[in-house]
């Protein structure tokens, strides 16, 4: 478990810079007028942001119940 955690841990210190983009974004999404794709980029966003914790959630719920699945086997 340990190894894991260390692992994890060299991953989240070592991404890769993805922000390449972002000035010509901005620059293409305030010049329309009509805001959609603004929002639909923002939405985007918030979707992309959401998932990996969503994920990481559901692996911490599936771990502790096999643990606790585990510990009352023993019992």
């Amino acid at each position: 478990m340990r190894k894991i955690g260390f692992i994890l841990v060299l991953l989240f210190l070592f991404t890769a810079d993805a922000d390449a983009q972002c000035a010509m974004c901005r620059a293409v999404l305030e010049s329309e007028e009509t805001q959609n794709a603004a929002r639909g980029v923002n939405n985007g966003i918030v979707y992309l942001m959401a998932i990996p914790y969503i994920l990481m959630a559901g692996l911490g719920y599936a771990i502790y119940r096999s643990r606790r699945k585990v510990q009352e086997s023993k019992n």
